[in-house]
């Protein structure tokens, strides 16, 4: 890892205080990666990177699992005792909430998933970077992890690091809707069982 820097303090929670670590990069565009640290995190802890859902996490979309995966992350972690969680600033997998409204628009207008969507749109299916999520876990002094995920690039992504992960599924219950928006993910090389017959 370059030399970062980063601001850390606390943050009260009902379910016990997490560290807040933000990293300080001038050269970083948007809001900065952080991670929310639990405990003292070492070697072989939960940790999960997850991207900002704005539709799910705020306004309460069941279209999608983020949600439910963020907080199933806290949940396991802070029953662990120690773990971590990279949030990144990268909403519609990488290309921003605008990309990400027209390829909902799109999705409802033609009954299309979101990947089809996308390339209807000449949008990348997945421009996420998760060296940021590196950078964090490495300031951690982390060389191995237990990774929450069930996105084969972020397991790649921590591993060209040098980062030794041992990938844990994510699997939350889901609406309907999102059934679907999750068999899309699954077509597409995400590492989540066939939802057609549960």
């Amino acid at each position: 890892m370059t030399e970062q820097l980063f601001v850390e303090h606390s943050l009260r929670r009902i379910e016990g205080a997490f560290r807040v670590r933000v990293l300080d990069d001038a050269l970083a565009t948007g809001n900065p990666p952080v991670a929310a640290i639990y405990g003292e995190p070492v070697n072989d802890c939960l940790v999960r990177i997850h991207s900002r859902c704005v539709y799910s996490e705020i306004l309460g979309s069941v279209d999608c699992d983020c949600h439910d995966q963020v907080q199933q992350a806290k949940a396991m972690i802070t029953a662990e005792g120690s773990g971590v969680i990279v949030y990144l600033d990268q909403e519609g997998r990488g290309s921003g909430l605008l990309a990400k409204a027209r390829g909902y628009e799109y999705s409802q207008l033609h009954q299309a998933d979101t990947f089809t969507s996308y390339r209807a749109l000449h949008l990348p299916d997945d421009s996420r970077d998760y060296a940021a999520a590196a950078d964090l876990l490495e300031s951690l002094g982390l060389s191995r992890v237990k990774l929450l995920t069930n996105n084969p690039e972020k397991v790649n992504a921590l591993e060209s690091r040098g980062i030794i992960v041992k990938r844990e599924p994510s699997i939350v219950p889901v609406s309907d809707a999102a059934r679907e928006y999750l068999e899309a993910k699954r077509e597409h090389g995400h590492l989540i069982p066939s939802l057609t017959d549960s």
